[in-house]
């Protein structure tokens, strides 16, 4: 992955469905947008490229598709948030704050297409300054997921968010730019500890 040259920083949330990556990342970026600095919050897939809202159609479970392709929508939906989003706000000097990234798609597209496979597939994007990974349980957060009442989608499900955590852990193991976070705190107990990790990386 191409290290980060610009002049902002780039910081990214990942953690299984219902771990409150979301969450915290709003919080962080109100928390730099205080500190004076220019935030950027964005998230993937997004909803505005072509490829994007094909992935939402799939996993609303609207449509189906092979999973490698799926996994190429991903790829192409990212290659055009970087261009048209992210990269052009680092530029500026911004604080990029992403709700996924790349981890998403090796976790969670590992299910059914080799990781290696997607390692090699997004092996030119741009590297995260830090990726802060929520560590919830999959049983503690499909019970969050059932509690908001949307239902259970696409990647819900609780044999797949097993699945899907191993991957993340195997992913941290892989990557020196990459936190755990405890994600069974309160908000607050975990927004508290992301700023102490973050302290490392200069804003």
């Amino acid at each position: 992955m191409k290290k980060n040259t610009f002049g902002g920083k780039f910081i990214v949330f990942e953690g299984l469905d219902g771990s409150g990556q979301s969450t915290q990342a709003a919080l962080l970026a109100e928390y730099i947008r205080k500190q004076g600095l220019e935030v950027l919050l964005t998230k993937e897939p997004t909803q505005w490229t072509a490829a994007g809202k094909k992935i939402k159609e799939v996993l609303e479970e609207k449509t189906e598709i092979a999973p490698l392709k799926l996994q190429q929508l991903f790829v192409r939906d990212r290659a055009e948030h970087l261009r048209r989003e992210i990269i052009p706000a680092l530029k500026k000097g911004k604080v990029v704050i992403c709700d996924r990234y790349f981890f998403s798609t090796i976790a969670y597209g590992g299910l059914a297409v080799p990781q290696k496979k997607l390692v090699v597939m997004n092996r030119n994007f741009l590297c995260p300054d830090m990726t802060l990974f929520l560590r919830v349980s999959p049983e503690e957060c499909l019970r969050r997921i059932e509690k908001r009442g949307e239902g259970v989608r696409f990647f819900e499900k609780l044999e797949k968010l097993k699945k899907v955590a191993l991957n993340y852990e195997r992913l941290l193991k892989m990557f020196s730019l990459a936190k755990a976070v405890d994600g069974a705190r309160t908000i607050k107990q975990i927004h508290r500890r992301i700023i102490v990790v973050l302290k490392g990386v200069s804003l």
